[in-house]
């Protein structure tokens, strides 16, 4: 019983360990990996009356600000959510590598011709064959991002799961 519980103390001490031998850059770097190789992450925003509603979305690599875009069509009730409540959440799970990044953040729909064209994929094409009427995108300034990748040793406390988390300041927006 004691060698089992003095295992746990050390276990518990090294994750500890591990989580502050990692810094701000590090930790939004290992985010930036999972969430460029994840295909697909979820968008969650708050309904009107439903609660949480979740969605599989593709989204564009996190600019160097942690910034996601995303494309929908401007008829879809992620949109109506977000006019409600702009705060959502970004979740990509890399199941591969026990790897996961929770990004919370403010969406701003955005319908500018020149924005909607310089984050265009075309992969989209199929969604979108008007792009000047068909399709909006979402812009995600991020407020908090959790990162876990247990093949690179970001973990959470042992005592309470905790991850490793990075906060941004929230500014101005365009």
């Amino acid at each position: 019983m004691f060698c089992a519980t003095a295992a746990l103390v050390c276990v518990a001490a090294t994750v500890k360990a591990q989580q502050s031998l990692f810094s701000r850059a590090q930790l939004i770097s290992t985010a930036r990996e999972i969430m460029t190789t994840t295909r697909y992450c979820a968008l969650i925003t708050t309904g009107n009356q439903t609660g949480p509603n979740a969605r599989t979305m593709d989204a564009i690599a996190p600019d160097e600000n942690m910034i996601v875009w995303l494309a929908t069509n401007p008829l879809s009730r992620k949109v109506a959510d977000i006019r409600r409540r702009p705060q959502v959440t970004l979740y990509y799970f890399d199941r591969e590598n026990q790897a996961y990044v929770t990004l919370q953040g403010l969406a701003r729909l955005v319908n500018d011709p020149n924005e909607k064209a310089r984050h265009w994929k075309d992969e989209w094409k199929a969604f979108y064959p008007d792009r000047d009427k068909s399709f909006l995108l979402i812009e995600v300034r991020p407020i908090k991002l959790e990162v876990v990748n247990v093949k690179t040793g970001v973990v959470g406390t042992a005592r309470d799961w905790d991850p490793p988390t990075v906060t941004f300041p929230v500014g101005r927006r365009k």
